[in-house]
């Protein structure tokens, strides 16, 4: 049995843009954020999930609904995420989208913005596997099992991936940690 998505990617096989438009519209804000965490930048992060949906238009004709097709949606993306960031350095940003709670003060504020900002720098650390398998965990809900159809690896090399990967970020970011935290 076939899920919407995958009846929809069906129908664009055979030609059905007003399917393929469905798709872009159910999952290019997933797309554009999970691209924005692997990529750091706005600009970057649209035009490579716009890629990504232009690929799998591409190769639509060549679409078998063996897995979801979130999974088949995040491996093209990741993929392409993962050859931009080999092609170049990472781009640092100075915030992360807004998202502002207005009962806090203007400290609290510049607080969480260096904060996001020292985790975005950490994430970049990351060799790319590791980022891809962290971001997709941590901040997309993946489950393993998803994560690993994604990168197209075992479910134990995913396990492999995050550990070491939040054993990296843990050292990286361990001067965020209150002082009390640290000693006990």
């Amino acid at each position: 049995m076939t899920t919407a998505d995958q009846q929809l990617m069906l129908q664009v096989a055979d030609g059905d843009l007003a399917a393929f438009d469905s798709l872009v519209r159910r999952h290019q804000k997933t797309a554009w954020r999970v691209a924005y965490r692997m990529l750091g930048d706005p600009a970057e992060a649209e035009d490579a999930a716009q890629q990504a949906f232009l690929k799998i238009f591409e190769a639509a004709p060549r679409y078998e609904p063996t897995a979801a097709f979130t999974t088949y949606l995040y491996r093209v993306l990741t993929r392409h995420c993962l050859d931009r960031i080999e092609k170049k350095k990472p781009v640092y940003v100075d915030k992360l989208p807004p998202c502002r709670d207005r009962q806090k003060g203007p400290q609290a504020h510049l607080e969480a913005r260096q904060r996001g900002h020292q985790i975005r720098r950490a994430l970049e650390q990351l060799p790319g596997r590791q980022r891809t398998a962290v971001i997709l965990f941590h901040f997309e809900g993946l489950s393993y099992v998803e994560i690993a159809d994604s990168l197209q690896c075992s479910k134990k090399a995913v396990e492999r991936l995050l550990a070491r990967g939040r054993s990296a970020l843990a050292e990286e970011l361990e001067s965020l940690m209150p002082v009390n935290a640290k000693t006990g």
